[in-house]
C-alpha cells in the first residue's frame, strides 16, 4: 500500500530537489507544510515517505554505470554513450554532464535533502522524545546510505557534506572526511535507535527491520559495510555481531528497495526483458567463462540470448536474469553480503580458517564444494584467499554495483584484473571514478 503512493508523495515534495549546481531558487509549495518551522507528523511522515520513494530514483544508472566500468555487464540500448563512454573509446574521457555523472548525484542528494528536513523539522514537531529519536535515526541512518553511495561513485573527487542550506551549500570534501561523517551519521543513528519509538510508514521492503531494534540491525550491517570499505576490520566485526548477520540463515535476508507496476510508481529498470534487442543487459563474456563448474549464480543471474548480440565492437552471448519482473525488489543490503564481509575481515585478520568456513557457507550455497575439497592449497594462503573472497563477491553481486568498488579497494581496477573485450580500432581506459558534475567545478 505504502509503494503504491510513493510517487504521488513524492511529486508533493519536488520542490526538495537539492540542485547539483552550489545555488538552488527558492520555491513554495502550498500543499506541503513540511518546511514549516512546526512540522506536524504528518508532514515528517510525508518525508519519510519520500526518502523511500527517491532512494530508488536512477539506482539502475547507478548499478549498470559501476558494473560497465568494471566490465561485468554493458548496457546496448539507444544510447551510444554506455558503451562508448564508460568504456573509455572516447577521448575526452567521461563526461562531467552527462547521465551517468548526473543522474545519480541529483536524486541522492533529493534524498539527503528530504533526510535533513526531517532533521530539522522534528526538534519542533509535537512528539514525545521518544517519536524524535525514531525520526532522526531513521534520517541520519538513510542520509548515510545515500553519502556512501555518492562517494562509491565519486571516490577521491568528492563530495558535498555540508548541504543542510541549499542557499549555502559547503565545500567538495575528500573520501577520507565522508567516510568519517558517514560513520558518525551511522553512529548516531544508532545511539538514538535506543529508546526510539517509530511512528511512520516504512514500505514492505522494511518487513523485519520496521522497529527501532531491527532497524539497529540494519543501521550495523551499513557500518560494518562501511568500516570494511576504510580498512578497519576489528570495526566492522564488532559492527556485525549488532546486525542481522546470521551464518545459519537465508543468504536473501535484508530490507530491500520496492516497486511496483501501480501507475504512480516507479519501475524495477534493472528488470529487462528476456530477449529483447535495442534495450538489454549483457553479460561481460568473461563473467561466463570465468565462472567456476557448477556455480548456479550464473544459471540464475543469466541466461544465454536466442542470437548472441553486439555493439560499438562489444559483444555478448548471455543477458541478465538478475530480476524475475520490472516489481522485482532490489537488496539495499543483505545476509549474504554480510557473511563475506566476515570472511574477508577474517582473512586480513589472518583468522585463515575461520575464513575458509564462512566463504564455504557462500560457496555451497552456489552450489560449489567446499574449499578443502575443490581448492585444497589456497586454504593456509592468505594472498589466495583474498582472491577467492573477491571472486565470491563477483558472482555474489553481480550488477549490483560492488565489483568496481571492490577492484578498487584493492587497487585492481586496472587492465592487470579486469579483462578488456577488444574494440577494433579504440583504445580503451579502465576508470576508477566519476568526475564531479559540471555544475559543481
Amino acid at each position: 500500500m505504502i509503494m503504491k503512493i510513493l510517487n504521488k508523495k513524492l511529486i508533493i515534495l519536488s520542490f526538495l530537489i537539492l540542485a547539483a549546481s552550489c545555488t538552488i531558487e527558492d520555491q513554495i509549495n502550498p500543499n506541503n507544510p513540511a518546511i514549516s518551522d512546526n512540522p506536524t507528523k504528518a508532514d515528517l511522515n510525508n518525508l519519510v515517505v519520500g526518502v523511500q520513494a527517491n532512494m530508488r530514483a536512477n539506482y539502475s544508472i547507478y548499478a549498470t554505470a559501476l558494473g560497465t566500468i568494471a566490465r561485468e555487464l554493458y548496457v546496448f540500448d539507444a544510447d551510444p554513450r554506455n558503451t562508448t563512454d564508460l568504456i573509455g573509446t572516447e577521448p575526452g574521457g567521461l563526461d562531467n554532464n552527462s547521465f551517468y555523472t548526473t543522474a545519480s548525484w541529483n536524486d541522492r542528494y533529493q534524498t539527503i535533502k528530504n533526510c535533513n528536513l526531517i532533521l530539522q523539522g522534528a526538534p519542533n514537531a509535537v512528539l514525545s522524545d521518544e517519536q524524535k529519536k525514531g525520526y532522526s535515526a531513521f534520517a541520519k541512518t538513510m542520509k548515510a546510505h545515500q553519502f556512501l553511495l555518492l562517494i562509491n561513485n565519486q571516490n577521491n573527487n568528492g563530495i558535498r557534506l555540508d548541504v543542510a542550506d541549499p542557499l549555502n551549500l559547503g565545500p567538495i570534501e575528500t573520501k577520507a572526511a565522508a567516510f568519517t561523517e558517514i560513520a558518525t551519521l551511522l553512529n548516531e543513528g544508532f545511539t538514538e535507535l535506543a529508546g526510539a519509538e517509530f511512528v511512520f510508514p516504512l514500505t514492505s521492503g522494511f518487513a523485519g527491520f520496521d522497529t527501532p531494534s531491527t532497524f539497529g540491525e540494519f543501521n550495523r550491517a551499513l557500518a560494518a559495510r562501511v568500516a570494511l570499505y576504510r580498512g578497519l576490520y576489528s570495526d566492522a566485526m564488532t559492527y556485525l555481531n549488532a546486525s542481522f548477520y546470521d551464518p545459519t540463515s537465508n543468504l536473501d535476508l535484508g530490507p530491500k528497495m520496492v516497486f511496483t507496476t501501480g501507475g504512480q510508481d516507479i519501475l524495477n529498470n534493472l528488470f529487462k526483458t528476456p530477449q529483447q534487442s535495442g534495450d538489454q543487459i549483457i553479460v561481460n563474456n568473461h563473467f561466463i567463462l570465468d565462472a567456476e563448474a557448477g556455480d548456479t549464480r550464473v544459471s540464475s543471474k543469466t541466461a544465454v540470448r536466442d542470437s548472441p548480440t553486439a555493439k560499438s565492437g562489444l559483444n555478448g552471448t548471455h543477458e541478465t536474469r538478475l530480476y524475475p519482473s520490472s516489481s522485482s525488489p532490489i537488496d539495499i543490503i543483505r545476509n549474504e553480503e554480510l557473511i563475506l564481509i566476515h570472511a574477508e575481515c577474517q582473512i586480513q585478520l589472518d583468522q585463515l580458517a575461520a575464513a575458509v568456513t564462512s566463504l564455504d557457507i557462500v560457496r555451497e550455497a552456489a552450489g560449489l564444494g567446499k574449499l578443502s575439497v575443490n581448492k585444497p592449497a589456497i586454504i593456509n594462503d592468505k594472498a589466495l584467499l583474498i582472491d577467492e573472497m573477491l571472486n565470491q563477491r563477483r558472482y555474489s553481486f553481480w550488477a549490483e554495483g560492488q565489483r568496481a568498488i571492490d577492484l578498487r579497494r584493492y587497487d585492481r581496477l586496472n587492465d592487470t584484473y579486469v579483462t578488456i573485450d577488444p574494440v577494433a580500432g579504440a583504445t580503451q581506459v579502465i576508470f576508477t571514478e566519476f568526475p564531479l558534475p559540471s555544475t559543481e567545478n
